[in-house]
């Protein structure tokens, strides 16, 4: 009997670890596998839009699309609700209790529900564009621009009021949080880190980022990931700003996502590319630069499925895209990218942002989010009813 109970200890000893070592062997695998277009849902509707999201307590999409934001079941690809009447969406958050959604807005932050889909409130904030929770204070962060500059604000979930504003001397572009209070943000190349319990600026960063727009944080690793201009990707230390390596992307970023379970980094681009970094290798190689759809520049990351979800539409092939130097939009508007260092269009020339795109073609958020009948550089015009999800998954 007493020789049994060692022999038994060792047995379980052995298959505790051999059960690690399978699971641990078949992520590494899994993470080396390919990624590839698993599915497109054609949504349809105006060709316009902004940040996209997965809701981890409905496993519903919700996407910016112009006035409104679609809500679309990810096991259907159909669309099963709108919250419409907003001036121009652009980022969707969640509170951590699965009850409200947070909509950054033209009008401000449009608090709804997210099983009714109703509206709650509206939170004046100015011009709303990125938007983000943050857990350690249970506040809502938005960028905004308004008659007063940039600034950066906090909402109290709680009580859906205004807790903090911050003026930032700069736009701020994309966002991140670290779960400890801390929150992160683009300012032209540079990273910045705010607290979130003080509403203190506590640190700024160069990078070597050309000018900067995706963001996504590997808390675990306490790394930050930085979508760029120039087709590079930095990863930075989380506490110090120090580069720790920087990787190929394609052309025209816009978002950037993690995944924990994996250790990859994603950034999607204009150009129709999603690339994909393996941060456990020195360097962080980008493995692979998977095509998408052309203009796909806005992506989410969901882990529950590792899947990445990105939305475009599709350009009219009889109509030839126009020479010349890139459009930007009218210059009364305020949108987000309009289009780099390009001179003033007519209305229709647009980058990301939609109609009103400063005449430089730079601004940041405009009213009616991505994309519009002039396109990017004078490209040929949307079909209509194109807009379509692109579903990335293994």
């Amino acid at each position: 009997m007493t020789l049994r109970v060692p022999r038994l200890l060792f047995a379980l000893f052995c298959a505790a670890a051999l059960t690690a070592g399978v699971t641990v062997a078949f992520a590494q695998s899994q993470a080396q596998q390919p990624y590839h277009v698993i599915a497109k849902w054609k949504i349809g509707g105006v060709a316009r839009w902004d940040y996209l999201s997965v809701d981890p307590a409905t496993h519903r999409l919700f996407i910016s699309h112009g006035t409104q934001v679609d809500a679309v079941d990810t096991s259907t690809g159909k669309v099963v609700g709108s919250i419409t009447g907003l001036q121009g969406s652009h980022g969707i958050a969640y509170d951590a209790t699965g009850k409200y959604g947070y909509i950054s807005d033209g009008s401000g932050v449009v608090v709804f529900d997210r099983s009714t889909l109703a509206k709650v409130t509206t939170v004046a904030v100015g011009g709303a564009d990125g938007i983000i929770y943050e857990p350690a204070t249970k506040t809502i962060w938005s960028w905004n621009r308004g008659s007063a500059g940039a600034t950066a604000t906090a909402i109290d979930t709680a009580t859906q009021k205004l807790a903090t504003t911050i003026n930032t001397q700069g736009r701020l572009e994309a966002a991140a949080v670290d779960g400890k209070g801390n929150v992160y943000s683009n300012i032209g190349g540079d990273i910045v880190r705010i607290d979130a319990k003080t509403g203190q600026i506590t640190a700024q960063w160069k990078t070597g980022c050309e000018d900067a727009s995706g963001l996504a944080a590997d808390p675990e690793g306490n790394r930050i990931f930085q979508a760029c201009d120039g087709k590079k990707m930095f990863a930075a230390d989380l506490n110090t700003g120090k580069v720790l390596a920087t990787s190929e992307i394609g052309d025209g970023p816009d978002s950037a996502g993690w995944s924990a379970k994996y250790h990859l980094a994603f950034a999607s681009t204009r150009d129709g590319l999603l690339s994909v970094i393996d941060a456990t290798k020195a360097g962080y190689p980008t493995i692979e630069k998977l095509p998408t759809m052309s203009g796909a520049r806005t992506m989410t990351y969901d882990p529950a499925t590792d899947r990445v979800y990105t939305v475009s539409a599709e350009r009219d092939p009889k109509v030839k895209e126009q020479q010349g130097p890139p459009q930007g939009g009218p210059p009364q508007g305020q949108g987000q990218g309009g289009q780099q260092s390009g001179q003033q269009g007519p209305p229709q020339g647009q980058g990301q942002g939609g109609p009103g795109g400063p005449p430089q073609g730079q601004g940041q958020g405009a009213p009616s989010g991505q994309g519009g009948p002039g396109g990017p550089g004078g490209a040929s015009p949307y079909l209509a009813d194109s807009f379509t999800v692109i579903v990335i998954g293994r």
